[in-house]
């Protein structure tokens, strides 16, 4: 995707699980989602070349319904989980395998409760007034594509976009393209893609 485009670096580096996440050229992954699997929230991340980068799953028996970010070496970066009782179907993201609110990283929800097309906010743990977002997320769900924006600003962090084709239809798979723009942390977009898919799916 990255073939004859320009894409604009961040101002400093966007730092939100680990600085090596964030490099000085675009990040091109495939986010590959199985659907038919016994725990939800199955998802395999890799790079242009086919290298397994990340990997999400869903726990089948977790009272708190969390599931968590690997990496390659299946370390668990990030555990997250959806809110119970949120009327703006608030997603929660921790370091590491805690749920504890000290190790919250950042959180995601709805911009509003009725929306023809998706639009979320994320609030950084640090953000505790959330009078402004910290990153937003605009997808249209009709053409199968969404755009990260930091903050309120119209400056892109991330694209991305489903890929349709008929093996992965048949071979119960979502396949979707996210380049990750320069100094962005491409671990953290994978998340936000991922929470965006488990909201729009409605899990």
């Amino acid at each position: 995707m990255t073939t004859g485009a320009s894409y604009t670096a961040a101002a400093s580096p966007v730092v939100v699980v680990a600085p090596h996440f964030c490099v000085g050229h675009p990040v091109d992954l495939t986010i590959v989602r199985k659907m038919m699997t016994l725990s939800e929230g199955n998802f395999g991340v890799t790079d242009v070349d086919g290298n397994l980068m990340f990997k999400a799953q869903g726990k089948i028996f977790s009272l708190h319904d969390r599931r968590v970010l690997l990496d390659a070496a299946r370390t668990p970066l990030i555990t997250y989980k959806q809110k119970r009782r949120s009327a703006h179907q608030r997603w929660e993201a921790f370091r590491g395998e805690s749920i504890d609110k000290k190790d919250m990283l950042f959180s995601v929800r709805k911009s509003s409760l009725f929306q023809m097309n998706t639009k979320l906010h994320v609030f950084m743990a640090s953000n505790t007034s959330e009078d402004v977002c910290d990153f937003r997320i605009k997808g249209n769900w009709f053409e199968s594509k969404c755009t990260i924006y930091a903050g309120n600003s119209n400056n892109i962090v991330a694209q991305m976009h489903r890929n349709h084709s008929a093996k992965s239809i048949l071979l119960g798979k979502d396949n979707f393209g996210v380049t990750v723009y320069p100094n962005v942390d491409y671990a953290f977009i994978v998340l936000l893609v991922v929470i965006l898919e488990e909201i729009n799916t409605g899990r």
